[in-house]
């Protein structure tokens, strides 16, 4: 049976005419009424007229890019990669051609980390029937949301849009459509267990980590990295007294790293879940009168542009996040092929600089 606006109207317990508002763009509705009203049309499967739904498996010249938040450069080198890849003549007339010559436009939609607004770019993109979608960055480990996305992601994939993970582990699919997912997964658990490995090394023993938010993949997946290191060297007893979480900027690494120091006075090294994070320990340490690294060492995860010029040189792990980003995008113009089984696991390199070096033996102790 064919659903109507006025189904959608009832299902969201609003009028009509605020459904066709929201729906048409042209009217400011109340965000909760907007989210209420896009839940009922992705419930309802509701297409909006009788022409839209006899194009139910063409695509449109529209791709998405969703990002957790596009002022950061990790976010921001991967869109814009993926963006320089998508459209352009030398797509016309192959397999990712849009009905303008090839050319498509890219829409950076920034969640801010939010999963109720990642639902709802999903939404609004299969709607427009986007012709492809690249979902960047750690995704949130929440089994209610993860089945969300995968129910989203798999409408999409059926109505003939391609789908790319960049920064994402793989993400089974329900009804066989993992088959159009392509996964870009960065080795995040080994690029961090290289790093902590580097410190040890060095001889390093009371190693601090300032770690992500919880309920981020990305977050587990370096911590997990770190921890086999710790481990093996028969100090995986105190990584939980030592590791702070925090969100991914400058404040959190400032703030985790004075906590640290409480915990630990006669701390070492400082593990930062990314570039950014280290930038506030650094600040963190120098406000504590602690120089770097001779009395302690602090790396980071990214290398992100500015880690190279900061003083002294940011030790890190490399992502190929602009190849990286890419890749994503001619993968979702269909002008690479698919990894083989859809996943590829993306590398991450060791880039030793100024910033760690052997513990000193006259390091403060508070």
């Amino acid at each position: 049976m064919t659903v109507t606006l006025a189904d959608v109207a009832a299902r969201a317990q609003v009028s009509p005419a605020t459904v066709s508002r929201v729906l048409n763009g042209n009217y400011p509705v109340a965000a909760a009424t907007r989210e209420r009203v896009l839940r009922a049309v992705d419930d309802l499967d509701y297409v909006l007229n009788g022409p839209a739904s006899s194009l139910a498996a063409a695509t449109s010249d529209l791709v998405g890019i969703l990002v957790n938040d596009i002022a950061d450069p990790f976010f921001g080198i991967m869109a814009g990669a993926a963006q320089s890849q998508i459209g352009g003549p030398e797509g016309a007339g192959g397999p990712g051609a849009g009905r303008a010559g090839g050319e498509k436009l890219a829409i950076v939609c920034n969640t801010g980390g939010s999963p109720e607004r990642e639902l709802t770019y999903l939404t609004l993109l299969q709607r427009q029937r986007a012709a492809a979608v690249i979902l960047t960055g750690g995704a949130i480990e929440d089994p209610e949301h993860s089945a969300a996305v995968a129910a989203k992601l798999a409408k999409l994939a059926d109505a003939g849009a391609r789908v790319v993970l960049c920064g994402r582990p793989p993400l089974a699919l329900p009804g066989g459509a993992d088959a159009v997912v392509a996964a870009l997964a960065f080795d995040n658990r080994g690029g961090a267990r290289r790093l902590t490995e580097h410190l040890l090394a060095l001889g390093h023993r009371t190693i601090g980590y300032v770690a992500g938010p919880v309920e981020r993949t990305t977050t587990r997946h370096r911590l997990e990295g770190h921890q086999e290191a710790m481990g093996a060297a028969g100090l995986g007893d105190v990584v939980e007294h030592l590791t702070v979480h925090g969100p991914y900027d400058r404040r959190s690494g400032y703030d985790a790293t004075l906590e640290l120091l409480r915990r630990e006075p006669g701390l070492t090294a400082v593990v930062a879940a990314n570039d950014t994070v280290a930038l506030g320990a650094c600040a963190a340490l120098r406000e504590q009168g602690r120089s770097i690294p001779d009395d302690v060492s602090v790396a980071g995860f990214d290398d992100l542009p500015f880690s190279a010029d900061t003083m002294p040189a940011l030790t890190t792990v490399r992502l190929p996040l602009y190849e990286a980003g890419a890749r994503a995008g001619r993968l979702a113009m269909g002008r690479e092929a698919a990894p083989p089984g859809g996943i590829a696991s993306v590398p991450a390199e060791l880039m030793v600089r100024g910033s760690t070096a052997a513990p000193s033996e006259a390091a403060p102790r508070g």
